[in-house]
């Protein structure tokens, strides 16, 4: 008898963004809140799964957070509806964007192995 195979693993390998912003000197707190509060929650509104944000110990000028995708297909139509939308042209962007100095985004493809957590995992081992 074999064991069933979960739907997710016949699902294209998600894609992640690790992404990593450097706020303008001393706003990064701002920038924090704002995210939490405001910019996060609206992308998971998206279809987007947000992670973070990770605050970096040696620079308190840089944020570190994960957007994740289903798939690199779905990625760019469920940003552009982002940034396309509403909420982000009229009023987000006016808010965040003041905050950054920069940023940068890798994009990486995530194995699907990872979503069976830890346990599972140890096969990279």
């Amino acid at each position: 008898m074999t064991e069933p195979v979960p739907a997710a693993a016949h699902a294209p390998n998600p894609v992640v963004e690790v992404r990593t912003y450097r706020t303008k000197p001393g706003r990064r707190a701002e920038f924090v809140e704002l995210f939490q509060t405001r910019t996060g929650p609206a992308q998971l509104d998206y279809g987007m799964t947000v992670i973070g944000p990770l605050l970096d110990t040696e620079d308190p000028d840089v944020v570190i957070w994960l957007r994740a995708f289903p798939s690199a297909g779905q990625r760019e139509p469920i940003k552009d509806a982002f940034y396309e939308g509403r909420r982000w042209k009229e009023e987000l962007e006016n808010l965040a964007l003041p905050l950054l100095a920069d940023y940068s985004a890798v994009v990486c493809e995530m194995p699907r192995v990872f979503l069976d957590g830890p346990l599972r995992a140890r096969q990279w081992r």
